[in-house]
């Protein structure tokens, strides 16, 4: 081996690098903004990595919810998981975007007709990029019905509102912020959703379980709570994982959001909403786990879990503007409200299985309400005007549907399938089976 000929070969790696180095460095001092194409690149990277990052979520949902359910009903929730993500992506594409964005501005309603792809430079983004993000966000929508309504609906009519649900619901009344509608004149704000997404999933998911009933044994006839069986949460473990995913995935979602990351200022927006976002998940944590122990005795996970989500879900309409400590007081404020809209749903007799409308719908009502404290901008009377249209849409919308539905084809499965379980009943594959 000839080791000056190795030597010079290293030598010159390294000087080329070095002047590779400081010619882009230069380059940098000399130019402090990227061309229009490469902004392009950088803005299309973020929407496709933020978009993956959401759908993501998909696989959170079903784990969360696979463990908090009874152990004869998990194949039906994974069922029903893969089931709606993929019909969200149809309607969505079918017609949800075109309902959503062909929005005349400051209308209500945008076409019925299908996305098709009309990206160019001037955009500043793939049009291609941007479907796919908007697509996840639709589909957790419909993931936020799916836990509140387990083991006691059919599958195929709830497949039938998933459809509805993406295709038209929830499209429509997201344009009328997001596609340049009328809540976007009147100067509502909704950086990532907490009302557009999430109080409209748990809108959708208050409607469905006061039509559809509690499952059966599941409230005393004095009012009181009763713990279903077999093993209900059958997975504790699973659950806290699935919220990991969420939690996760809700750095694309709330990150993302952003919408660009061309400029300097943009990725460093990212950055601190992924602060932002961490430390109110964090503050929903720390507040569920408190309250629970205080008022019930006990360190309740189950309400640490969803304290999580109710904080990531309040920070999300606006995960920008609050500084850290703002952050985890809005994120520990969620968490306090999803403790106690709980309790009150099993006074109403409600049957939430998995706690997804007081994390959702209570939690992205009040991050909704609570953007003007940190955002100047925003006023409180277009605030609660947006909220409470959009939440009064999707449930009377729902609460039509489910009825209908109802009515019509069924959307409960007889006692004695709900005594067998969905797994059963609706799948016929057992998620969990015991073998000698």
């Amino acid at each position: 081996m000839n080791k000056g000929g190795s030597m010079k070969k290293i030598l010159g790696y390294f000087f080329a690098g070095t002047a590779l180095y400081f010619s882009f460095a230069g380059l940098g001092y000399a130019n402090t903004t990227v061309s229009a194409e490469v902004q392009y690149i950088f803005n299309t990277i973020l929407f496709l990595m933020s978009g993956f990052l959401v759908m993501w979520m998909a696989a959170g949902f079903a784990m969360l919810e696979s463990g908090l359910v009874t152990s004869k009903s998990v194949s039906a929730i994974c069922a029903k998981n893969i089931g709606l993500y993929s019909i969200a992506g149809v309607m969505f594409w079918l017609v949800g975007y075109n309902l959503a964005y062909g929005i005349p501005e400051g209308g209500y309603i945008g076409s019925f007709s299908s996305w098709s792809d009309a990206s160019s430079l001037e955009t500043g983004y793939s049009d291609g990029s941007d479907w796919f993000f908007q697509m996840v966000f639709c589909a957790t929508t419909m993931s936020i019905v799916s836990g509140t309504l387990a083991e006691r609906i059919k599958i195929w009519p709830f497949f039938l509102f998933a459809a509805i649900l993406t295709g038209f619901i929830y499209p429509i009344e997201m344009g009328w912020q997001w596609g340049g509608g009328w809540l976007s004149t009147a100067g509502f704000s909704d950086f990532a959703g907490s009302t557009l997404v999430h109080a409209a999933g748990g809108a959708a998911a208050l409607a469905g379980a006061i039509v559809l009933g509690a499952r059966s044994g599941r409230f005393t006839s004095g009012g009181g709570v009763k713990a279903m069986a077999p093993f209900a949460a059958s997975s504790i473990p699973l659950a806290t994982l699935g919220v990991f995913i969420l939690w996760l995935g809700w750095f694309g979602f709330n990150g993302g959001s952003q919408l660009a990351a061309g400029t300097l200022e943009d990725v460093s927006s990212v950055a601190t909403i992924y602060i932002n976002t961490n430390l109110a998940a964090g503050g929903g944590v720390l507040a569920a786990a408190t309250v629970s122990r205080l008022a019930g005795g006990k360190t309740d996970v189950v309400m640490m879990l969803n304290g999580a989500i109710a904080g990531l879900v309040g920070i999300t309409a606006e995960p920008l503007a609050p500084s850290p400590l703002a952050a985890i007081v809005i994120g520990a404020i969620a968490g306090v409200l999803m403790y106690y809209s709980t309790k009150l749903l099993y006074k109403m007799k409600i049957d939430d299985v998995v706690g997804a409308i007081p994390a959702h719908l209570v939690a992205g009502v009040w991050g909704t309400l609570a953007v003007p404290f940190t955002n100047t901008e925003v006023g409180f009377g277009s605030q609660f005007l947006g909220t409470i249209s959009v939440v009064v849409f999707v449930f009377v919308v729902s609460y039509i549907v489910w009825s209908i539905m109802k009515m019509t084809i069924g959307i409960r499965i007889s006692k004695e399938a709900e005594r067998l379980g969905t797994d059963k009943s609706e799948v016929g594959v057992i998620a969990y089976g015991i073998r000698d």
